[in-house]
């Protein structure tokens, strides 16, 4: 006799090949790891790009931040490309576009040169960000879902975490100088170059993984997408019924197309400025000022520059365990609860590390935290990535997995994350002048940004934990 809740709910069912369910859903997110990788090790290049070319700090920072605006178009395009060739197609066109960009940011000849492969590997970032989420909810079974879109998240932040430890390595067989000369070039050009290596994996891996069933029926190869599903689905499911479910949902929704996301009377449909704001918030909270900036942060408070390359890896850690806590909750207790308990954390260690950064003492190359608030410094910017992590880091990506109705879905969630890169590409860009301002009041912004995420969450954002991709209006 099958075990049932109490609420009479049956318990999950595991597919027939649930090992074949996650090596696809583990391919889809490489995407995720190049994503992680590319975006966070310019963090330990940046002093020998502007050792090499000398450049001012605002056009290094327009280096640092110009993949944004990069990741920003690829999400915006992907979506649409993805329903006309396919979601492996774009995940093989991304591979290609991190392989370039590598090896041309390996050796650029002038700073736009640099800029201009940076741009290129951003839109691979944008595409990756928008084509492993919406490919793995749709080969994945509802009770597992949850746990496998979450691959995305922890392939990010495993890539960020490799990042910080190819610079630590390199920095250290180079003396310690990010200029010092590894293999005939640079270190700070391998740290660059060396993503080129996994982009090429990831683009052979995804010849063995399958195309989406919602795809395929969408057109018209139904044996294909039965196929599919057959292995991706729970034993006994009929499958017959399931094509013609999600064909229904298919031709009754129409296709994905940009006029799909609007009204005449609301403009963007409330879906998707949902999905809109849930994306800006994950990056106004300053996330990434802690992964692209952090050996400079460190440093701008005294630390030494060892130290600081040392807490950079420390918080990439961070990072993995708390979206290893986040894989574990997020189909036992829900999205919403997990976003609301990440709020609330990121809140206050957020305030927390303001207080600190407010006893920042000197000037010029003499700065330094009195040692309490230098550790509650430490403390809390951990504490904050932990939170997030455990929360937002993850849980938002399932989301816009999830959220949008099949007719939307795919442009939909490449808006939703085109906002969020053109968030992240705001938040990067402006730091190093808040910084320069006040790096105190820098962290009580993104600790007020963190507190509206609250009653955003509770009036707005609704649970998806359980529901069918087809339940979703």
């Amino acid at each position: 006799m099958t075990p049932t809740s109490k609420a009479g709910t049956e318990a999950p069912r595991r597919p027939p090949h649930l090992t074949f369910v996650i090596y696809i859903a583990a391919t889809a997110a490489l995407g995720g790891f190049l994503f992680g990788y590319d975006s966070s090790v310019i963090n330990g290049a940046v002093e020998g790009i502007r050792g090499r070319f000398d450049v001012s700090s605002g056009r290094l920072g327009t280096v640092v931040a110009i993949a944004l605006l990069g990741a920003a178009v690829g999400a915006l395009v992907a979506g649409r490309l993805a329903d006309r060739v396919g979601r492996i197609r774009v995940m093989q066109l991304a591979a290609f576009l991190f392989i370039v960009s590598g090896i041309g940011s390996m050796l650029p000849f002038a700073i736009w040169d640099l800029a201009i492969w940076r741009t290129l590997g951003g839109v691979a970032i944008g595409m990756a960000s928008v084509i492993a989420p919406a490919y793995i909810a749709e080969v994945s079974p509802p009770e597992y879902r949850g746990r496998l879109a979450s691959f995305q998240q922890a392939a990010i932040v495993l890539g960020i975490a490799v990042s910080q430890l190819v610079n630590w390595t390199l920095v250290n067989l180079a003396d310690g100088d990010q200029r010092g000369h590894l293999l005939g070039i640079e270190a700070w050009q391998l740290m660059l170059g060396i993503e080129a290596v996994p982009a090429l994996v990831y683009g052979l891996m995804t010849f063995g993984i399958p195309e989406s069933p919602r795809y395929l029926v969408s057109r018209g190869r139904t044996e294909e997408a039965k196929r599919v599903l057959g292995d991706v689905e729970a034993k006994g499911t009929d499958l017959d019924a399931r094509v013609r479910e999600i064909g229904d949902a298919l031709h009754s929704e129409h296709s994905s197309t940009w006029r799909n996301l609007f009204s005449r009377r609301t403009g963007l449909l409330p879906i998707v400025w949902i999905g809109v704001v849930l994306s800006a918030f994950q990056q106004l909270v300053g996330i990434n000022v802690i992964f692209y900036y952090s050996n400079s942060l460190w440093q701008s408070v005294g630390i030494d520059p060892e130290s600081s390359f040392f807490y950079s890896f420390t918080t990439s850690i961070i990072n993995i365990i708390g979206t290893v806590i986040a894989m574990i909750f997020v189909d036992r207790i829900g999205r919403k609860p997990l976003l609301l308990i990440g709020s609330i954390g990121m809140a206050v260690s957020l305030g927390t590390t303001a207080w600190a950064f407010s006893a920042k003492r000197g000037s010029g190359d003499d700065i330094s935290l009195p040692d309490p608030q230098g550790t509650v410094a430490l403390i809390g910017a951990h504490a904050f990535v932990l939170f997030f992590a455990l929360s937002w880091g993850v849980v938002v990506w399932v989301l816009l997995g999830e959220m949008f109705p099949n007719r939307i879905r795919a442009a939909a969630l490449g808006l939703a994350a085109s906002a969020q890169w053109i968030a992240n590409w705001a938040v990067t860009q402006s730091f190093p002048t808040l910084s320069d301002w006040n790096l105190s009041g820098a962290y009580v912004i993104y600790t007020c940004i963190a507190l509206l995420t609250i009653p955003f969450l509770l009036i707005w954002v609704r649970e998806t934990k359980g529901k069918a991709l087809e339940e979703m209006g």
